[in-house]
């Protein structure tokens, strides 16, 4: 089986962060979008960077820059669709999301989620882990899980019902898996979560720490 292609998911405000293109920021002395780029592409065959504005400040990175093409930033599912669409183009049947602010992500992620799929008409998958600690407690017990959305196996054969179902106003990633019978595939968290994304200045130190 062929690997499917990446796409990396850039598209947000980073408002938390006090807005610009948060995947470049400096973790370790690397920028986490070079992070997400060194971490995908050995496990893809072929990758593109999801973000909007001027394609031209992301020039360095060699990589192919796509648009959503859902107006006024309508989250992960309009960069999931701007991926399908371009691997569409490139005669693909899948693709493989990262965020570009989650440095850690494990190495084996497509491997995983692929095997996940198994058996699928339609390669549908999201990566979870275990809640964990306090989070455990309060969700009632550790068999809780979090899916994290920008991490997935998704197929091009569904992407006009994606581009439908954003059009009809569906903002909510597990909503529109679910509705597909999407799978998950489950990622260890210990010792720590690998899909911990970079959303405030405290996460940057953190993200620090545990390079060390």
């Amino acid at each position: 089986m062929t690997k499917p292609l990446g796409v990396i998911l850039a598209g947000g405000l980073a408002t938390r962060m006090g807005g610009g293109d948060k995947g470049r920021l400096q973790v370790g002395g690397q920028s986490l979008l070079s992070r997400v780029v060194d971490r995908l592409s050995p496990q893809v065959s072929g990758l593109a960077l999801n973000a909007n504005g001027d394609p031209v400040r992301f020039t360095d990175l060699g990589l192919p820059v796509i648009a959503d093409s859902i107006a006024g930033f309508a989250g992960p599912l309009a960069g999931v669709l701007a991926g399908l669409d371009w691997a569409a183009e490139q005669g693909a049947d899948s693709i493989v999301t990262a965020a570009a602010d989650t440095p850690f992500f494990p190495q084996d992620l497509v491997a995983r989620l692929t095997a996940a799929s198994e058996g699928m008409a339609q390669p549908l998958v999201l990566a979870t882990t275990p809640r964990t600690g306090e989070e455990a407690l309060k969700s009632g017990g550790g068999k809780r899980i979090n899916r994290h959305p920008a991490f997935g196996l998704w197929p091009v054969a569904l992407r006009g019902d994606l581009r439908a179902a954003l059009q009809g106003g569906l903002r909510k990633v597990v909503m529109w898996t679910d509705q597909h019978g999407g799978r998950e595939a489950l990622f260890e968290a210990d010792p720590f979560d690998p899909f911990f994304n970079i959303n405030t200045p405290e996460d940057l130190a953190k993200a620090e720490a545990l390079l060390k």
